[in-house]
């Protein structure tokens, strides 16, 4: 019997998947990447959850947003901040950021050097909603 299990081995922080640009099109982000590792593939069924890896190029950041689905988000890679409602705070490799539901947040690479990690989230999730700057 097959178990479907298997190792994705990762080089320079790109994993054997598909490398996709953070969302379509859109001027609420800039420079992000997105590969989902784990949950959406073959053999995957069983996952409740979508084990995804994004980076930030430097003076890049993800959108403004909010929705009802937590994230589990470990950052792998670089040094950045993340804006969690009306605070910011600053993040490095090793760190761990909750996201509560409806929290209002934001990701950035404003150190000079890309921001990578990894997110988890609900495989069935609500779409964001983006919310623009003060």
């Amino acid at each position: 019997m097959k178990s479907g299990s298997k190792v994705l081995a990762a080089h320079d922080y790109r994993w054997p998947v598909a490398l996709r640009p953070y969302k379509d099109g859109g001027e609420l982000y800039r420079d992000v990447t997105r590969q989902t590792l784990l949950g959406e593939g073959e053999g995957e069924e069983a996952l409740t959850f979508v084990t995804r890896y994004f980076e930030i190029a430097p003076g890049g950041f993800s959108t403004l947003e909010h929705h009802a689905h937590p994230h589990s988000v470990v950052i792998l890679r670089g040094r950045g901040s993340v804006q969690l409602g009306d605070r910011r705070f600053a993040v490095a490799a090793r760190d761990c950021v909750y996201v509560a539901p409806h929290e209002v947040h934001q990701f950035q690479a404003d150190r000079g050097e890309p921001l990578g990690f990894l997110c988890v989230v609900d495989r069935d999730r609500d779409r964001p909603v983006a919310v623009s700057p003060p």
